[in-house]
């Protein structure tokens, strides 16, 4: 799965064509706060020991010769630690404020598209002594869940978890740069490329690979298909309903229902809130439903307060929900899918909403359509690319906002040294008015809202919104 020369599935070949484009690029961070600021030095000799064991963090995309199948992940032949491992200091007072702009400026950067999708970035002079930790990634490097086992790769169950028996740091001695010919094997021939001199051995495999794609894009649809037709019930009428599921995921031409969240400026604001995770599983337990249901009750529950407030009440809003699907252990890599649903925003008691909520997200489960998801993916990504952005942003006009759930460590982490005191997450907006992220870390769920100000222009309301809507719901 991660290994090079793996071809991107087909949603993470829809996100790398896209990426070029500002409002439809899919970056993500995730903000570590900190006891103490990091010794940079041992960071460093800490991540250069993640590179090496972690090959994902080594790779780029590159595309395949005449695009005759997607893109793939090879070796960096120019790998160099400094292009991805960061130092930024904040002026005085050191606020999350400032920490939380510093992290929305960050992300807003593109990647260096020619080498791997990632970048971290050391923060001090966050309060009297405290630091942070930036972590930016490209989703077609992974997914939420792929993200939080790729830091496995350094953090630490302890302070001096990184420590060898002397005290010094594990890899210390290292060279900062790390090249790929080091740890892939090659060799001065593969940095320079070489693409003509091997291009006589590259055209049969390129050709057998595009074949091999074709076929896997015909497998993924039948196999959805046949899958649907093998169903317990009535062959026809699972196909039907999986064919109804595909229009519905895909071709709907409905619109956005938010009134006031119609325009976007690719400008953002990230905001943060602190839930007690056993507090929200109790409540949500009672009620029949999960975390996940009363997550996104309370972020229903805060867009539909948002909304009256200004005077433009709405019954109903259409979030994107992600579904994972993944069933493998790979650090990285992408095995989630797209899903859209309306939730009820209107003025309603918590356990209605609630009960509404855990209702239509079984039923989007559910969905017949989602064996189908990366075989449609695959066959959109072979669309003209005037086409595919086009209907990338139909498809993104239906959402009003987005909200993604990871579970984290409930333990303590210590990285270098430092232990983490939050876990703050960012996923991308990608065209709708905000993305809240939740990620839970020892008994908190820490909830990240990427905010588009040019949808929401008052994100400070947003929040207390948001505040309010949990403190209703765990009433």
């Amino acid at each position: 799965m991660t290994g090079a020369g793996r071809h991107l599935s087909g949603a993470e070949a829809l996100m790398w064509s896209l990426d070029d484009e500002p409002a439809l690029r899919s970056t993500f961070v995730s903000v570590s706060v900190l006891d103490r600021a990091l010794d940079p030095d041992r960071f460093r000799a800490r991540i250069a020991r993640a590179v090496r064991s972690v090959s994902i963090l080594r790779q780029r995309v590159v595309p395949s010769p005449f695009d005759l199948a997607p893109p793939r992940w090879e070796e960096d032949p120019d790998f160099d630690l400094d292009r991805h491992v960061g130092h930024r200091h904040l002026r005085r007072p050191g606020s999350n404020r400032q920490l939380l702009d510093l992290a929305a400026a960050i992300c807003a950067e593109p990647f260096d598209r020619s080498h791997p999708l990632w970048q971290f970035t050391m923060v001090d002079g966050l309060r009297v002594g405290a630091g942070a930790l930036v972590c930016k990634m490209h989703h077609v490097l992974s997914d939420g869940v792929g993200a939080v086992r790729i830091s496995a790769s350094f953090v630490d169950l302890t302070a001096d978890g990184d420590l060898e028996p002397t005290g010094t740091p594990a890899g210390a001695d290292d060279e900062a740069r790390v090249p790929a010919r080091a740890v892939a094997g090659g060799g001065p021939a593969s940095r320079r490329g070489g693409w003509l001199g091997g291009a006589a051995g590259t055209v049969a495999p390129i050709v057998a690979a595009n074949a091999s794609e074709l076929r896997r894009n015909v497998a993924a649809l039948a196999g959805g298909i046949s899958g649907v037709v093998r169903a317990p019930a009535t062959g026809a009428v699972y196909a039907l309903a999986a064919a109804r599921s595909v229009a519905a995921q895909v071709g709907s031409a409905d619109r956005a229902r938010s009134p006031l969240w119609t325009a976007h400026d690719n400008q953002h604001r990230f905001e943060v809130t602190t839930w007690d995770l056993e507090r929200i599983k109790a409540v949500a337990n009672g009620l029949g439903g999960t975390v996940n249901d009363a997550f996104v009750t309370i972020l229903a529950g805060a867009a539909g307060a948002y909304h009256r407030d200004r005077g433009a009440a709405v019954d109903e809003l259409r979030v994107s929900v992600p579904v994972s699907v993944r069933q493998d252990h790979e650090a990285a890599g992408n095995a989630w899918v797209p899903t859209r649903v309306l939730v009820p925003t209107g003025d309603l008691p918590p356990a209605q909403r609630f009960a509404a909520v855990h209702t239509r997200l079984r039923a989007v489960r559910g969905d017949p359509s989602l064996g189908m998801a990366d075989g449609i993916a695959r066959t959109a990504w072979h669309l003209p690319r005037p086409l595919l952005i086009r209907v990338a942003r139909r498809q993104i006009g239906t959402v009003d906002f987005a909200c993604s759930n990871v579970r984290g460590a409930p333990f303590d982490l210590w990285i270098a040294g430092s232990h983490v005191e939050a876990n703050q997450p960012f996923g991308p907006t990608a065209g709708v008015a905000f993305n809240a992220t939740v990620l839970s870390y020892r008994s908190a769920l820490d909830v990240g809202i990427n905010v588009d100000t040019g949808a929401v222009d008052d994100p400070d309301h947003l929040l207390r919104c948001v505040k309010r809507a949990a403190a209703e719901f765990l009433s």
